[in-house]
């Protein structure tokens, strides 16, 4: 592992910008200062450059095992580093689901040989499995994944007395999936009674609705605040939801958090008309008032974090008509730079981005030595030239699945070197690294 010198960023920090000197050695960020003088193995000239903590992303589906036909650990890892996301945890929902704990460790052995980017892989639960899911450790496993919701078939837990177990009895903390299964059915019939089999991509927010979004966040807020447990709950969609939330406490030592992600920041459901199902995602895209309102949150303190729900399908599957078409896609490799486009329109500041990706995700979920720019902390740093535009198109699209719903879209900022556990990983538009990332500890009793 080389030692590298980054001279002259302008680091965005913990609520400031400083320009300074970095030193890394043996993937330690060694020392901040001025001007450093120290020789090192890899001097990289960041005058004018914007560095920020890599991104942890706490929610992201890269569909190994199983469903390797869309996507993987090896190439959707790759993806998130040239977008500067150096951590990432994800979901249980591969083939087979992740419900037991050998499954479990199954996906961290095939991430310690392909991942570029550090990892963390969530313990799936489901109606039959609560002795596997207690036994998950809260020292090197991200969290507990419950699906409230028809999102991912078998994965749905509707058993009350299997929620109410979880939610009393488990060991760390829970991210929940939300939407109610009743009342998504009742609003499919309606629709499919009206219309047929001709449904269209814009009556997506109405069958996957807001009201069915909020019926469910707010019967795991009961839950959570019943038996006290730690709930994160993930991809907050309606501007009802985020009323649920509170800032007035600090993040470390909130019991009940939540997210907001890339989709519904940047989207609302007048782009179905030009997008289609590359925007079909559950929780569904909704109005532009239900877009503001999650800004507004994010703002303020009630939505803590803010991920992307990466989840790639071929292009052949969301070609299909509406109803056969699976929802999701891919985000994570144009995350921070969709976020920095909403900086040059004025919406987030350079120290939101870094607050909402990278230190607020490592509060929550108590990431060991990651998330910040300090002496002593890992390596995971991302540089960036805010004035360097960059179109996405097929030809550079790192995502096994090889598309992307930013496809002919140019983004005003340009990531320009990313550095993993201290190895510089992408560099001039180019991965230059296999070397694999690191297994996320947490810091946890």
């Amino acid at each position: 592992m080389s030692s590298i010198l980054i001279k002259a960023a302008t680091i965005v920090n913990e609520g400031t910008t400083q320009v300074a000197d970095l030193y890394i050695n043996h993937g330690i960020i060694e020392m901040i200062s001025s001007e450093i003088n120290h020789p090192a193995d890899h001097v990289i000239r960041a005058e004018g450059l914007y560095l920020f903590p890599g991104l942890i992303d706490d929610q992201v589906h890269f569909r190994e095992p199983g469903l390797t036909h869309k996507a993987d650990i090896w190439h959707e890892s790759r993806a998130a580093v040239a977008g500067g996301t150096t951590s990432f945890m994800e979901m249980p929902n591969t083939v087979p689901n992740t419900l037991t704990q050998e499954l479990l460790e199954d996906k961290y052995r095939i991430a310690s040989r392909t991942s570029l980017a550090n990892y963390s892989f969530f313990m799936g639960a489901a109606n039959n499995n609560l002795e596997e899911v207690l036994k998950t450790s809260p020292r090197d496993v991200c969290g507990i994944k419950v699906f409230m919701g028809s999102s991912t078939g078998n994965m749905l837990v509707d058993n009350e007395k299997t929620l109410e177990a979880i939610f009393k009895n488990a060991p760390i903390l829970i991210a929940t999936h939300c939407e109610d299964e009743a009342t998504i059915r009742q609003n499919l019939a309606y629709f499919k009674d009206r219309y047929g089999n001709e449904l269209n991509p814009d009556m997506h927010p109405l069958i996957r609705s807001a009201e069915a979004c909020y019926l469910s966040s707010s019967s795991a807020v009961a839950l959570a605040k019943r038996f006290g447990t730690r709930l994160h709950i993930l991809h907050i969609s309606t501007a009802k939801e985020t009323l649920l939330f509170n800032n007035d406490i600090p993040l470390k030592d909130k019991k009940i958090t939540a997210e907001a992600c890339i989709h519904h920041l940047w989207f609302n459901d007048q782009d179905y008309k030009n997008k289609g199902n590359l925007i079909k995602w559950n929780p569904a895209v909704k109005t532009k008032e239900d877009q503001k309102e999650i800004l507004k949150a994010v703002l303020d303190g009630r939505l803590d974090v803010i991920a992307t729900d990466h989840a790639p399908h071929t292009l052949e599957e969301k070609s299909k008509p509406y109803l056969e078409a699976p929802s999701g896609g891919p985000l994570v490799q144009h995350a921070l730079q969709a976020l920095l486009d909403l900086y040059h329109e004025g919406k987030l500041t350079l120290a939101d981005i870094a607050q909402k990706t990278a230190h607020n995700t490592a509060i929550c979920f108590q990431v060991e030595n990651r998330g910040f720019i300090r002496e002593g902390y890992f390596a995971d740093l991302v540089l960036v030239d805010l004035n360097k535009p960059y179109t996405v198109s097929p030809a550079n699209i790192l995502s096994k699945c090889g598309w992307s719903p930013f496809d002919g879209h140019t983004f005003k900022s340009s990531i320009t070197h990313t550095i993993v556990s201290g190895n510089l990983a992408f560099n001039d538009n180019k991965i230059v690294s296999d070397a694999p990332g690191k297994r996320l500890l947490f810091e946890r009793n």
